[in-house]
């Protein structure tokens, strides 16, 4: 055992806690965060994938439907009218790689109830302001939308008013709820975010429609598992420098065996410092 009594020098003990943590924070943090997104994005690829090819349904089975179920993505039928003066931007948004705005508007439901449409997508003016946008059509619609998850509120960007449009920064139900002074019915998503309705191409009213996401799992998966590695490598790594530091620590102590049995005694001592100090300090002094 005297020959671990080095680990317990400081630099040792330091070098012991941060491998030690690292491990840590790689098994319990950094690779669960990794592959839950990864299991998150395979979850979405697959509704986007099923709703594809299934038909779309009525909205108001949505509604009357189980509210734990995921209807994310799912195509829906919504039949109503849009409500004047109900149109609200979302700011910082991309149409074709330059800045542009989501256009939002009220949808009244034939049963009474209010929902929230996505229009689309409308570029920016000068990449600073936006468009001039028209009022959805009036009269009775027959809307096919998709099913989104709201996407909750930035605490610090408060909804504003500025070239004449009501502005936010995110999609989200019950935001637009206070903003329009409207009581918006969130749709069911499964998850505690209520959702609305996103218009598809060709639609009444609609603009250049949000694209779907593409379906690649991503590299989270990859990411996960180097994370895992990573943390098993840590303490390997630590494990080969104690097995080196002994190694060396033992390879020392043979030589220095070795001079002080080939010097006389009377010199052996003086001999052994003053390999020490060259050892220490070079031998030029």
């Amino acid at each position: 055992m005297r020959k671990l009594t080095f680990l317990l020098r400081p630099s040792w003990l330091i070098l012991a806690l941060v491998v030690v943590a690292f491990a840590y924070l790689c098994f319990t943090i950094l690779a669960p965060w990794q592959l839950n997104k990864n299991s998150s994005t395979e979850h979405r690829n697959q509704l986007i994938a099923d709703s594809v090819q299934a038909d779309p349904v009525a909205v108001t089975d949505i509604l009357a439907g189980d509210p734990g179920t995921h209807t994310e993505w799912r195509k829906v039928i919504a039949t109503g009218t849009f409500l004047p003066d109900s149109t609200v931007l979302v700011r910082l948004r991309h149409l074709d790689g330059a800045p542009g705005y989501a256009v939002l508007a009220a949808f009244r439901l034939d049963d009474g109830r209010t929902l929230l449409v996505d229009r689309g997508l409308v570029a920016a003016v000068d990449g600073t302001r936006p468009p001039a946008i028209a009022e959805p059509p009036g009269g009775a619609q027959r809307i096919e939308a998709r099913v989104r998850a709201s996407e909750g509120v930035v605490p610090d960007k408060v909804p504003s008013t500025q070239d004449g449009f009501r502005q936010v920064y995110t999609v989200d139900t019950t935001q637009e709820s206070t903003v329009l002074g409207i009581p918006l019915t969130p749709i069911p998503t499964g998850t505690d975010k209520g959702g609305y309705l996103q218009l598809a191409e060709g639609q009444p009213g609609a603009f250049t429609p949000v694209p779907l996401p593409q379906l690649d799992a991503g590299p989270y998966l990859s990411y996960g598992l180097q994370w895992l590695a990573f943390g098993v490598m840590a303490p390997l790594g630590l494990g080969y420098f104690v097995f080196a530091e002994m190694r060396a620590r033992r390879r020392e102590r043979g030589e220095v065996g070795a001079e002080v049995t080939d010097q006389p005694a009377s010199t052996s001592e003086e001999t052994t410092t003053e390999a020490r100090l060259a050892d220490r300090y070079g031998r030029t002094r």
